[in-house]
């Protein structure tokens, strides 16, 4: 493993950015006034971090009780920044945020975690506002969603947001998959029910997990697509003595890499 100082500064890379020089000397969470969708640091120091993990609380299509966003929230979440913190020594915050793309300091978070989103349903103005973050520097990493209806569903909302731009496959030799950890392999990763009854772990008619992303005009990936795994279960049940630790091993794995790819990229 690399030296874990040198990620902890790279780190530091990803906000600037997105960041005014301004923007760097106050705590994101102690200063917006972004309603419910902000949470205030718990730790006494609360000035800024080099790394927040925030996750997109976007529209969707039909009715539900409970946001399909907010899947696994805020357990994936704390267990995410909990486990990322230790195994980097990274200055990352502490608390998990949900974050709506109507939100005006969204462009101060630049890297966002989307999942479910194959009942996701953006309105006109949340396409814009989606569009202008990643065009700016803005990075977006997509999980948890299955089979073909669910990925035509996702296609076509990120579509709208890149028209321009195609979803491609990125093969094991991309930098993503050895930027920290080398990943030989793209693992499936199961639900905790699939798990716990030991398979399977596929959903719908998602039996091969891929990978796949979205890159600018000058080569830089802005979307990260995780289609047929579930890494934010990995997350949420790391600790359980019952999930098996081959699943939450790699999803930890890339996490890590994915976050430092798009810091170093």
């Amino acid at each position: 493993m690399r030296s874990r100082f040198g990620v902890g500064l790279a780190l530091t890379l990803l906000v600037l950015p997105l960041l005014s020089a301004a923007d760097l000397s106050v705590d994101p969470f102690g200063e917006t006034e972004a309603g419910d969708s902000v949470r205030p640091s718990t730790r006494a120091d609360a000035g800024p971090r080099e790394f927040y993990f925030a996750r997109l609380a976007y529209g969707q299509n039909g009715f539900r009780r409970r946001p399909t966003w907010a899947i696994d929230f805020p357990e994936a979440d704390e267990h995410f920044v909990t486990v990322v913190e230790r195994l980097t020594n990274l200055d990352i915050h502490d608390r998990p945020h949900p974050l709506r793309l109507d939100d005006p300091d969204l462009r101060r978070f630049p890297f966002l975690y989307a999942l479910e989103v194959g009942g996701m349903g953006l309105s006109d103005h949340e396409v814009a506002q989606l569009r202008e973050y990643l065009l700016a520097g803005g990075f977006l990493v997509v999980d948890d969603f299955w089979g073909t209806w669910e990925w035509r569903n996702f296609e076509s909302q990120i579509t709208r947001v890149l028209p321009e731009f195609p979803v491609v496959e990125l093969p094991l030799e991309h930098p993503l998959f050895t930027t920290f950890y080398d990943i030989k392999e793209v693992k499936q990763v199961p639900s905790i029910g699939n798990a716990l009854r030991g398979g399977p772990t596929w959903e719908q008619d998602g039996y091969e997990p891929q990978v796949r992303g979205i890159f600018d005009d000058t080569g830089r990936l802005m979307v990260v697509i995780n289609w047929n795994t579930d890494l934010g279960d990995a997350w949420e049940w790391a600790d359980s003595p019952y999930y098996p630790l081959e699943y939450s091993t790699y999803a930890f794995q890339v996490a890590v890499n994915t976050i430092v790819y798009a810091m170093s990229h």
